[in-house]
């Protein structure tokens, strides 16, 4: 793994150490905030969706997140070619979560996120789903010329090898970024790289900085969705494999996991999303009047507890307990509530979904929490 899979030798004093510094010190507070783990994990579905989003947003789809949210919810043209892209990435984020990060990537692995990200696609589909390439490609706007069809597999088993390492904590993100960018440069699929690379990045975030904490990471999408073009030149820049390159590479990606861990570790604290984010988005419910104010006092309550059952909504919807049952049947119904996994009758604000999620992604967006990719959606 030596030349191209090399740690490069980095200035003490420059800006890339410092960053990785700040990333180990945030590293520490995660998984120490009082968030309920049932909300976080809500907050991290809608993450994902929208960051699911800015992933196809980066190879061309023009879907917005609003659409995205509002198609899926109706059921109506769900088997269209861009939204399926998008809930094909939403499905292989999922699948990598229900993944041991402590089981190393493999070959198979990689080759299943493909299929994944590919099935049933047309425009943005591929020939092969789940294989490696048989053919040479070219990347369109980039001088780039990827490795033949015929190295594919042994290019790839060296990435892997250097993925699965165990390094040392102050090199793991220097790890992560080298293995990004050589993902991309090897260009292992016929069609969908971009997509399998950022997955395969969540893979190994999930393995390092966030592995035995107790929460998801976030999906360094938002890294790329930022701005695009800086995206690609920087990824352009480490092509020639020098350590110059290299360290650029991984200035543009380190310094955007540093503000998504930033961003993730305010997650966690449960007063900031009671006050900034989910509470406001509740509030909005109540002032257009779409529920009322035993609805919204109950869906404030499991704000602040997590999870909650009939028995601790008596004093916010009061009356029969017949009453009660009805009225939180009613929120299950209109996907504002849903089953939490403690046991029957037990409920937790849905916020991945329903009316909630989009009025969620707008206090994101005031919040500064979305790339600028989606400005204007």
């Amino acid at each position: 793994m030596e030349g191209e899979y090399s740690i490069p030798r980095l200035d003490f004093g420059s800006a890339l150490v410092s960053t990785l510094f700040e990333i180990e010190r945030l590293r520490a507070d995660i998984g120490t905030g009082d968030t309920p783990p049932e909300t976080f994990v809500e907050l991290h579905r809608l993450f994902d969706f929208v960051m699911s989003v800015v992933s196809a947003r980066i190879e061309g789809n023009h879907t917005t997140v609003y659409d995205a949210i509002g198609q899926i919810e109706s059921g109506e043209d769900t088997v269209a070619d861009p939204l399926r892209e998008i809930t094909n990435i939403v499905s292989t984020a999922r699948f990598i979560d229900d993944v041991d990060p402590s089981v190393p990537i493999t070959h198979g692995f990689i080759r299943e996120l493909h299929r994944r990200a590919v099935a049933d696609l047309m425009r943005e589909g591929d020939r092969t789903p789940g294989s490696y390439r048989q053919h040479d490609v070219a990347i369109v706007n980039s001088a780039h010329v990827p490795p033949s069809w015929v190295s594919v597999h042994a290019e790839m088993t060296t990435l892997l090898e250097f993925a699965n390492a165990e390094l040392p904590l102050h090199e793991q993100m220097l790890q992560i970024a080298i293995a990004h960018h050589r993902f991309v440069w090897i260009h292992p699929f016929g069609n969908g790289n971009g997509r399998v690379s950022r997955l395969f990045t969540y893979a190994m975030l999930r393995r390092t900085i966030f592995a035995r904490r107790g929460y998801s990471a976030l999906n360094p999408t938002a890294v790329f969705g930022n701005d695009r073009d800086a995206y690609i030149s920087a990824l352009e820049a480490a092509d020639d494999l020098s350590d110059e390159g290299t360290i650029a590479w991984a200035a543009f990606f380190v310094g955007g996991i540093r503000d998504d861990v930033a961003r993730l570790v305010r997650l966690q604290q449960h007063t900031f999303v009671i006050d900034q984010l989910v509470g406001p988005a509740l509030d909005s419910l109540h002032d257009d009047g779409l529920v009322s104010a035993e609805e919204h006092a109950a869906l404030r309550r499991a704000l602040r507890h997590g999870v909650v059952k009939a028995g601790d909504l008596t004093s916010d919807i009061p009356g029969t307990p017949s009453h009660r049952s009805r009225a939180i049947r009613g929120l299950v119904d209109r996907r504002l509530l849903r089953a939490a996994d403690r046991g029957p009758r037990f409920y937790r604000l849905s916020l991945s979904r329903g009316p909630l999620a989009p009025r969620l992604i707008r206090r994101l967006d005031a919040l500064g929490y979305l790339p600028r990719m989606l400005a204007g959606d």
